[in-house]
C-alpha cells in the first residue's frame, strides 16, 4: 500500500493511500460519453474514427472536446495543454437533449440547464483523467491498539478522501 499521508487523530492512526484497484468511475452511470480517436490509448469510453466525432459536433448534441496530455503519463482536460509535442486534442464528451431531459426530469433546456450540462461534462473528465493517471485514493483507520477498524477506497480527490477518513475517525 503507497501511503501518501498518515494522520494522528485522537486515538487514531488515518492512512491515506493510493487506492491500488479502483473502479473506473466511466463503469457508473454517466451524462457523457466519451469518443476518442487514439489507437494506443484507452482515453474514453468508445474508440471511433474522427467522422463520428465531427458529425455529433455537427449536430444539436451537447459537447466538449477533450484534449490529451501524454508524456510518462496519461492528463484530460477539455481546455487544452500549452505543449505541442505531447498534447492535442483526442475526442470529445457529449450528451445528447433527449438524455439531458431525461436525467433532469424536465420537458425542455434552458440556458442554466445547458450551462450545468457542461459543467457536469468537464467534471467527468477530470475525475476519468485522475483515474488514467493513477490519482484515486483510498483511508484506512487503525485504533490506538494498531489495529484496523475501517477502510474505503475509490476517492478521485484527496482532499475529499481526507476529509472523509477525519469525519469517520470521529
Amino acid at each position: 500500500m503507497n501511503a501518501v499521508e498518515e494522520i494522528k487523530f485522537k486515538d487514531k492512526h488515518i492512512l491515506i493511500y493510493i487506492d491500488p484497484d479502483p473502479q473506473s468511475p466511466r463503469d457508473d452511470d454517466n451524462l457523457g460519453t466519451i469518443l476518442y480517436t487514439s489507437y494506443r490509448y484507452t482515453l474514453g469510453d468508445k474508440r471511433v474514427d474522427i467522422n463520428e466525432i465531427e458529425d455529433i459536433t455537427k449536430s444539436k448534441a451537447l459537447w466538449l472536446p477533450v484534449y490529451a496530455y501524454i508524456h510518462s503519463g496519461i492528463v484530460l482536460n477539455t481546455t487544452g495543454f500549452s505543449c505541442r509535442w505531447d498534447s492535442g486534442q483526442c475526442g470529445i464528451i457529449y450528451t445528447d437533449r433527449d438524455k439531458v431531459l431525461s436525467w433532469f426530469r424536465r420537458k425542455k433546456m434552458s440556458a442554466e440547464l445547458k450551462a450545468q450540462v457542461m459543467q457536469i461534462l468537464n467534471f467527468e473528465v477530470e475525475e476519468f483523467s485522475s483515474y488514467v493517471s493513477g490519482e484515486c485514493y483510498g483511508w484506512q483507520i487503525f485504533g490506538g491498539d494498531g489495529s484496523p477498524e475501517d477502510s474505503c477506497g475509490g476517492y478521485y480527490d484527496f482532499d475529499y478522501c481526507k476529509s472523509e477518513a477525519l469525519a469517520q475517525a470521529v
